[in-house]
């Protein structure tokens, strides 16, 4: 038997390279092995749970990230993509996961408390952001998902829905499968910090970010605001690479380590300028993102076409949702009417 593969994303935003390296890649690679049965959620219920009250750019963004995901090579004939707020089996599900995790639980959860930090609740926290890690446990268990590919960062939120799924075949017999995280080893799926550096990572919400949609002229301007060494005034000036956001960048997506060798130990020594590396680094970005840039206007000339696969992958999602809600009735003895 094949193995089921989650992920997804909130459409809070478009989705920005962050993204790309951490995620997105390596579900198409996953995707393209045939090893597995791929579902992939754009979870704008959860992003709702800090834009409720800006629906419409939850709406728009459904759309946008449908272009990226498609832009990037995601293929509906081999994944499945389905939009979460039209799969009412994950609310149902949901309710029934909120019985067996405890509040306590959920405050301690690291992923939250950070993006809590982030987004500056302060007392006022949604419900719904506290308990979307129970959401998430709905989002993985409905397909019977075995694996889920995400950065460290999200490994938190699999174990709390690996909590939910062991107490749930504990009491109620094995109906549901544990999830194992999937972290893919290579220097693309390194956590990659956002265009000021400090170690801080590339984030819709602290507008540090480099976006898939993003025109050339952008991606330059971008570029040229990234941090580097401050202490490296001038050209003859020796540079720090360590924290250096631009050679972190080059390390990960750069394929000439010869070249960017030489031009580390040449920023050290002194001689090289700030503006020449991040010329090189825009050069670098625009043969990668430029072919994805293309896709994606492509496909938003026909919105039509995309709201079609998005209908028919959530019904397909929907199929296989309902199947699994079935058996969690029947072991919660809550079927009724059979």
């Amino acid at each position: 038997m094949r193995k089921v593969l989650l992920t997804g994303d909130r459409p809070s935003g478009q989705l920005h390279l962050g993204h790309y390296v951490g995620s997105l890649k390596n579900r198409i690679a996953l995707q393209n092995s045939g090893e597995y049965d791929c579902f992939v959620l754009i979870a704008d219920v959860q992003a709702l749970t800090d834009n409720f009250n800006d629906p419409q750019k939850v709406r728009d963004n459904v759309f946008e990230v449908a272009l990226d995901y498609l832009a990037c090579g995601l293929d509906p004939a081999r994944t499945t993509i389905a939009i979460q707020s039209l799969m009412p089996v994950l609310a149902e599900l949901t309710v029934y996961y909120l019985n067996l995790v405890t509040l306590a639980r959920l405050e301690r959860n690291p992923t939250v408390k950070t993006e809590i930090g982030q987004k500056g609740f302060g007392a006022s926290i949604p419900a719904g952001f506290l308990c979307y890690p129970v959401s998430q446990a709905a989002d993985i268990t409905f397909c019977k998902a075995h694996v889920v590919p995400v950065g460290v960062d999200q490994l938190p939120m699999i174990e709390q829905t690996r909590e939910i799924v062991r107490s749930f075949n504990a009491i109620y017999g094995e109906v549901l499968v544990e999830p194992e995280a999937l972290i893919p080893d290579n220097k693309q799926s390194q956590r990659l910090p956002g265009i000021t550096g400090n170690d801080t990572k590339m984030s819709k919400s602290l507008g540090n970010g480099i976006y898939l949609a993003d025109d050339a002229d952008t991606l330059r301007a971008k570029i040229r605001q990234m941090y580097t060494d401050p202490g490296h005034l001038r050209v003859s000036d020796p540079g720090r690479i360590e924290g250096n956001t631009v050679f972190t960048y080059l390390d990960v997506f750069g394929t000439d380590t010869a070249h960017i060798t030489e031009l580390k130990e040449q920023y050290q020594r002194g001689g090289l300028g700030d503006v020449k590396v991040k010329e090189y680094l825009f050069e670098v970005l625009e043969a990668e993102l430029g072919p994805i840039r293309a896709r994606r206007l492509e496909f938003a000339q026909d919105p039509a076409a995309v709201y079609e696969m998005l209908r028919a992958g959530t019904d397909a999602a929907n199929e296989v949702a309902a199947a699994t809600l079935r058996e969690v009735r029947a072991a919660m003895k809550i079927d009724y009417f059979g």
